[in-house]
């Protein structure tokens, strides 16, 4: 879901251009993330899923990674760690992965990932920003980036000062914004690494039901 870029882009230790596409001060993604990867960019492939529902779901073109890519993820299984947001009922296992060609793209519609190679580690959060990545889904299905806004209306149910859990750390949401995904690759206040923060990014959906534009991005800082 999200693409962080090739050479000149911010990062951990070095510079990460992020691309955008996919998962807040953080930033709730994601679906941080290197940027979401834009639907319908990848060559067609439509592997079936599980949603929150438990409906087996078709994924869109782009919009699940190949079983090589997965496996270049390494990615790592929840071990009881959770990201939650009260407000809006969200509770799902935190996973985590590594970018992959200077994308992300979780491989569940059912999990949040950390991005172990970005910001800094869930267990060290006041060193830097946890960019978290999920997806949320179109047609009926469900992830866990449809509980963060209204598809309909394209407004965020999060609230400024309402609560996220990573992985047992507490933090408080200080804003939304929705960033077109052709520009979340350049946005360096998505991507900068600040001591307590979080960023999740997961795609907008369209009440239509077309292709995702954009990147919904919240953003939240470390609760004293």
């Amino acid at each position: 879901m999200t693409r962080p870029g090739g050479p000149g882009g911010p990062g951990r230790g070095r510079r990460l251009a992020t691309t955008a596409a996919l998962l807040v001060a953080g930033v709730l993604v994601v679906v941080g993330v290197v940027g979401i990867v834009q639907q319908g960019e990848r060559p067609p492939a439509t592997p079936s899923l599980p949603d929150l529902r438990g409906n087996r779901v078709d994924a869109a073109p782009g919009l699940a990674p190949s079983p090589a890519a997965v496996r270049r993820m390494a990615v790592r299984a929840a071990d009881g760690d959770a990201f939650r947001v009260p407000a809006v009922g969200l509770d799902v296992p935190l996973r985590s992965l590594v970018t992959v060609d200077h994308e992300v793209q979780p491989p569940t519609f059912t999990d949040a990932f950390w991005i172990r190679d970005l910001g800094t580690g869930v267990r060290t959060p006041e060193r830097g920003t946890v960019f978290v990545a999920m997806h949320s889904l179109r047609g009926g299905g469900v992830g866990p980036g449809n509980a963060l806004y209204d598809t309909a209306s394209g407004t965020s149910r999060v609230g400024v000062g309402d609560a996220v859990e990573v992985a047992g750390a507490r933090y408080v949401v200080t804003g939304t914004r929705t960033v077109p995904k052709p520009s979340i690759s350049g946005d360096a206040t998505v991507w900068a690494d600040v001591p307590g923060r979080l960023v999740v990014i997961t795609c907008l959906e369209r009440p239509d039901g077309g292709p995702s534009r954009d990147n919904f991005v919240v953003e939240a800082r470390l609760a004293p």
